[in-house]
């Protein structure tokens, strides 16, 4: 097989991989449009409503190193094809539920089941593309698994005003059925390492436990448990009840506004992953682009004019395709050994952030009706003071060869 058709056959199988990965966005931003047909259902408080769209977040999050593991081991298709079920089951009783406690247990099962979704894609582009391509590679992963975010826009939003919500999660469960048919058919790899080379379970986790002991690790994991939750508390949470609430938004109007926040969020990674100033200035960008995305919420949190504040969720939507130059950042940050290690804390982190920030902008909400503040100024105000704190941790925790450095010795992230 020439270089170019093994190419373009990895192309047409990280592009049904990417399915999978598609319908994890749309099940994590869901929320978004679901949220006031879920509080008119089961009286949802602000609290639980944030609590929910965590729930999702917490469960991906909380195993993405041992879907690492089991990626290292047995590889990306096969790691998608045994977990990814679940993702179908937890839609189904999302779709069924008649309790509070039945939507959580919904969230919690369709979050395990994404678990491996977009993981197993970057480690598919690693091991199947050049080097040199990673960044732009990877950046054009995310934008077009962002497709799953069209189809939590208005879409979803004319299933539920025209069937109902439990009609939405039907039709998310059978479109991951579709996805999981498509990567058992499609997507080859190669044979997994025999039993007795596989690496054990506590040799996996002393693996990690290398990692965490490099200084760089803390800043990079404390940025990134912001940033992405930056994006997915706005478009995945809180800018539907914000335009309904606020400023008295039909269910398909915000549909409208989340359809192109998403159409922009599959603009922006590709974009700046072809923008990447590669190892030397890229941590100047991701601090600047930071601090301009919390500029940005803190603008929101004020009540402004609508049309100001869908204006700049447009820009959010756009802006934080930066976040593509993280996964750079981290491949940079460390020998070749530990990428994929490193890559999985990553994205863990990313993902239980995702989580903590959902909740604890519920908590937020909750706590400004009782103090009598703007519920969406305490949300956004908190987004803003989150990403503040995420920037501090960056700059001022040791960086990338930092011990080295002071050792004399060359650093891990040189070009």
């Amino acid at each position: 097989m020439t270089s170019a058709s093994s190419l373009r056959a990895a192309w047409i199988m990280l592009l049904v991989l990417i399915s999978g990965f598609a319908l994890s966005q749309a099940f994590r931003t869901a929320a978004g449009v679901m949220a006031p047909p879920l509080q008119q259902a089961f009286g949802l408080t602000p609290q639980q409503l944030g609590l929910f769209a965590g729930a999702f977040h917490f469960a991906f999050g909380a195993l993405q190193l041992f879907m690492g593991m089991g990626i290292d081991v047995y590889g990306p298709r096969r790691t998608v094809l045994a977990v990814f079920p679940l993702t179908i089951v937890g839609g189904l009783v999302t779709a069924s539920a008649t309790s509070y406690a039945g939507l959580i247990a919904g969230q919690v099962l369709t979050g395990i089941g994404c678990a491996p979704a977009f993981l197993a894609c970057t480690v598919f582009i690693a091991r199947r593309f050049p080097a040199g391509q990673y960044a732009s590679v990877n950046g054009a992963a995310l934008g077009i698994g962002s497709v799953g975010l069209l189809l939590t826009g208005t879409p979803l939003a004319w299933v539920i005003t025209s069937w109902g919500w439990r009609a939405g999660f039907v039709c998310l469960a059978v479109c991951a059925a579709l996805a999981w048919l498509a990567i058992l058919l499609l997507v080859r790899e190669e044979a997994p390492a025999p039993a007795a080379q596989r690496p054990g379970v506590l040799a996996a986790l002393r693996g990690y436990g290398e990692l965490f002991r490099l200084p760089q690790t803390l800043g990079i994991i404390g940025l990134a448990l912001f940033t992405y939750a930056s994006f997915l508390s706005l478009r995945g949470l809180w800018l539907g009840p914000l335009l309904i609430d606020r400023y008295g938004y039909t269910l398909v109007q915000t549909g409208n506004v989340l359809l192109a926040v998403s159409v922009l969020g599959m603009v922006g990674p590709p974009l700046f992953g072809r923008l990447d100033p590669g190892d030397a200035k890229r941590r100047r960008w991701i601090t600047g682009y930071t601090i301009a995305c919390a500029v940005i919420f803190a603008l929101m949190a004020a009540p402004i004019p609508a049309a100001a504040e869908v204006v700049l969720s447009l820009a959010i939507g756009l802006v934080s395709g930066y976040m593509v130059m993280q996964y750079a950042d981290v491949r940079a940050a460390y020998p070749a050994h530990m990428t994929g290690r490193a890559m999985a804390v990553f994205t863990m982190a990313m993902f239980l952030g995702v989580a903590l920030m959902q909740w604890l902008t519920g908590v937020a909400a909750s706590v400004a009706t009782v103090l009598g503040v703007e519920t969406y100024t305490a949300v956004f105000g908190a987004i803003a003071g989150f990403l503040a704190l995420g920037i501090a941790l960056f700059r001022f925790l040791p960086q990338p060869g930092a011990r080295a450095a002071a050792r004399g010795e060359p650093s891990q992230s040189a070009p």
